[in-house]
């Protein structure tokens, strides 16, 4: 018997092209799964920014960071985890997102608007096949049983329709889209409140020995960090004096968990708005300064040694209070003074500030308490080139790359001084002398000006109002379907929801019950 076999033909696949390609990769990115993904990986972005020193916020720590991290710390800097939030993928991820939210907003806006002007649709023939049921008999006959039923619906807050004679359709709900909608909406105008802010905002850091002062400039800012659209020069031109810095600290019940640590930090200033108004107040860690144009916030705090440095003739080459950074809870500081007015070379110190100071066996120069009961100033010299290069360098620590160690009289070991307030010390090789003539306290101030914060409080709270709208609200159908049996209609109730809804049973059976209970009006 001869078989013949029949050859399939091939199966041309269709090709989408590039306008097809583009169409796939709009549906994708304006999906919700997208939106979802995209708020996962952002939530999954910032976390580098909790777990890392953001240079923005704290640029010391920041730097004594990746100088404690010599391997993982400039790895980590190109990859821009100590400025996540300004970094070009974090940058990536939220405008994608706002695409990808725009596009999801926009079609569903519109198909939104269209069922809110519709009319609930035709009840179903047959309603017991409803995840919800319920019927019962109505002596009376049936255009007031249907009248009944509208009235009902209506008290409830339906939306009701009736597409026949027998039937009544309704439906309620709607603020459920309208809250995922605002909550979406909201995202968007979020994003671009943050959008304003990092365009037209600033942050600068600056740090105000008690007693000293500073203008609203750029020059007088340790760090500052403007916006792309910052013009730097239109800074509001307010001033702002430090009259004293207060730390409040736990000196009761040594040896207790608490003993030694903060109370309260409040900084008494004094100044000048932009306006010329004249202003005193008392900022604090959770009370920050708000102007017109810029808000102070207290960031920090910490001890500032006063100095001088004399030269062999007397001639004052370096005074002032020099500010030290905190390294533990007992304010354990380490800070450095630079003599640039030296000659023929120049020459600074490396040291500690010790609140109340002690000599551990094992730890060396330690402060055992927070508060200045014992103050102590324990420094290293060196000479050479302060900035070599000229690169900037915080002032709190010295660059001795192109400095060398100053040896004791022995040329042994290093140089080491130890100060208490009101002692000096000549320095070697008839360099002069440095005296510790007293300790003030500095506030250290982060000072930003944003512009869209008012649109992302705004936009935050309309999203959380979204969220709960979405969260809380059933959108339900419940239909109402009569029939004439004589004296009596036979009602038939059914609801339905596009969400789990576990009161939508009761709530269909309070309906029918409502219609039961109705009598004959006359």
């Amino acid at each position: 018997m001869a078989s013949s076999t029949r050859q399939r033909p091939e199966v041309t696949q269709p090709r989408l092209g590039a306008i097809g390609y583009l169409r796939w990769g709009w549906r994708q990115l304006t999906s919700m799964r997208t939106a979802l993904f995209l708020l996962l990986l952002l939530a999954i972005g910032a976390v580098p920014g909790s777990v890392f020193p953001q240079r923005s916020l704290d640029p010391a720590r920041t730097e004594d960071w990746i100088a404690r991290h010599e391997t993982t710390g400039p790895w980590l800097d190109k990859l821009g985890a100590f400025e996540v939030y300004s970094s070009p993928w974090f940058s990536a991820i939220y405008l994608l997102l706002f695409i990808s939210l725009i596009g999801c907003i926009v079609p569903r806006t519109a198909v939104h608007w269209k069922s809110l002007r519709s009319k609930p649709p035709r009840a179903p023939k047959r309603l017991a096949r409803l995840e919800a049921h319920a019927d019962g008999e109505v002596a009376d006959d049936l255009e007031q049983v249907r009248e009944a039923a509208t009235r009902v619906l209506r008290k409830r807050r339906f939306r009701v329709a009736s597409h026949d004679d027998a039937s009544v359709s309704a439906e309620k709900g709607y603020a459920k889209e309208t809250g995922n909608l605002v909550f979406h909406t909201a995202l968007v105008t979020l994003i671009i409140g943050v959008a304003v802010g990092h365009l037209w905002g600033w942050k600068a850091d600056v740090v105000v020995p008690a007693g000293d002062s500073f203008v609203n400039t750029v020059t007088r800012y340790d760090t500052f960090a403007p916006g792309p659209l910052v013009d730097e020069s239109s800074l509001a031109p307010f001033g702002m004096k430090v009259t004293k810095m207060t730390a409040d600290f736990n000196d009761r019940e040594p040896g207790a968990q608490t003993f030694g640590q903060p109370r309260d930090f409040e900084a008494h200033v004094t100044g000048t708005t932009a306006d010329g108004e004249d202003f005193t107040d008392v900022v604090k860690v959770n009370h920050p300064l708000e102007m017109q144009d810029a808000t102070v916030f207290l960031l920090g705090n910490g001890y500032a040694p006063v100095v001088t440095v004399k030269d062999a003739d007397g001639k004052v080459l370096y005074s002032g209070a020099t500010p030290f950074l905190a390294q533990d809870g007992n304010y354990r500081s380490t800070g450095a003074i630079k003599v640039g007015a030296a000659t023929p070379e120049q020459f600074g110190f490396m040291g500690l500030f010790l609140p109340t100071a002690y000599i551990d066996p094992d730890q060396g120069p330690v402060s055992v308490f927070p508060d200045t009961k014992d103050p102590a100033l324990a420094l290293s010299m060196y000479t050479g080139d302060l900035y070599p290069g000229g690169r900037p360098q915080s002032v709190f620590t010295l660059d001795t790359e192109s400095m060398d160690k100053v040896t004791n009289a022995k040329g042994t070991d290093q140089l080491r001084i130890w100060l208490k307030p009101g002692e000096g010390a000549n320095l070697p090789d008839d360099r002069g002398t440095i005296t510790f003539d007293g300790v003030e306290r500095f506030a250290g101030f982060s000072v930003r000006h944003d512009p869209g914060k008012g649109l992302t409080l705004w936009s935050a709270l309309a999203a959380l109002a979204g969220l709960i709208a979405t969260l809380t609200i059933k959108r339900r159908r419940v239909f109402v379907r009569l029939v004439q049996d004589g004296d009596v209609v036979r009602v038939e109730v059914g609801g339905m929801s596009r969400d789990d809804d576990d009161g939508l049973p009761e709530v269909v059976q309070e309906i029918r019950d409502e219609l039961v209970g109705q009598s004959r009006t006359s």
